[in-house]
């Protein structure tokens, strides 16, 4: 079983360590952007030497910090802990980082696998995201949350909005690009949200969208063709501030196949409706 009063406060403290750890390596690489070294995974899909070497700063905290705890990293991968494991993204938004676009952050998640204790009782039926720690160093927002007791930006309690309805919500999303194959089932979707919110917004990280719909900037949110590491945090974080965040395909206990909706309770539902009809 893991300890709990590890789980509430010693593990929180040691993914805020290593994020801020992380966002100090990625500052002082903004200021030198022509000089980093950056290779094409694939198309549109891009890793600097900032990426690598603010994830090795990650882990060496983390292994440190909780050395029973399994880790699984964009760059890096890694593997899976019996009881739980640390979902990290280095630098989540890498496209608006190596343009000077001061949009992007570090995601880390602390993941408990079925029947691990967190709170020391109830075994979890099934996998689910305990921690979230974002950190926006151009903001120097710091959001961060604690399975079944809540979320915050920069110490103070945050909440999901009160919009009761998709007529006045501002929405967030991602276009497809790397992964283009479902962009029949995007588009429609995306048409509706045009046509029947407040508006759309897409500014580039994943993870800040969904730290942006935990504290209510955002009405709701969703996306396709990300990676577990993009949504595991923003989802810790939406589920901790009293939203709803899912699987699109409603299959997993948790969107890790990159198929994300998320929203505030009251709009959830016809968000969800609005979207997965065209998949």
């Amino acid at each position: 079983m893991l300890n709990p009063h590890l789980l509430s406060a010693d593990y929180l403290d040691a993914a805020v360590t290593a994020a801020h750890a992380a966002a100090a390596i990625l500052q002082t690489h903004a200021l030198h952007r022509s000089d980093l070294v950056i290779d094409t995974k694939q198309r549109n899909d891009l890793v600097s030497q900032a990426d690598r070497e603010a994830e090795a700063a990650i882990i060496d905290i983390l292994q440190a910090r909780t050395p029973s705890v399994g880790i699984i990293a964009e760059e890096s991968g890694g593997q899976a802990g019996a009881q739980a494991t640390w979902c990290i993204d280095p630098l989540d938004g890498t496209t608006n980082f190596l343009s000077g676009i001061p949009h992007y952050a570090v995601s880390i998640a602390l993941i408990g696998h079925a029947g691990c204790q967190p709170d020391g009782r109830a075994p979890l039926p099934q996998d689910t995201p305990l921690i979230g720690v974002i950190y926006d160093p151009n903001r120097e927002e710091l959001f961060s949350s604690l399975y079944g007791i809540g979320a915050w930006l920069n110490g103070r309690r945050i909440q999901c909005s009160t919009t009761r309805t998709l007529d006045d919500a501002v929405l967030a999303t991602g276009f497809p690009f790397r992964d283009f194959s479902f962009e029949p089932q995007y588009m429609p979707g995306f048409l509706d949200a045009m046509h029947q919110t407040r508006g759309v917004r897409r500014f580039g990280s994943a993870a800040l969208d969904l730290a942006w719909t935990a504290c209510g900037r955002y009405d709701g949110y969703w996306e396709m063709g990300l990676a577990p590491w993009d949504v595991a945090a923003g989802t810790a974080l939406v589920r901790a501030a009293g939203g709803v965040c899912e699987d699109l395909h409603h299959q997993a206990s948790w969107p890790r196949g990159g198929y994300v909706i998320a929203a505030n309770a009251h709009i959830a539902s016809a968000l969800d409706a609005m979207i997965t009809r065209h998949l």
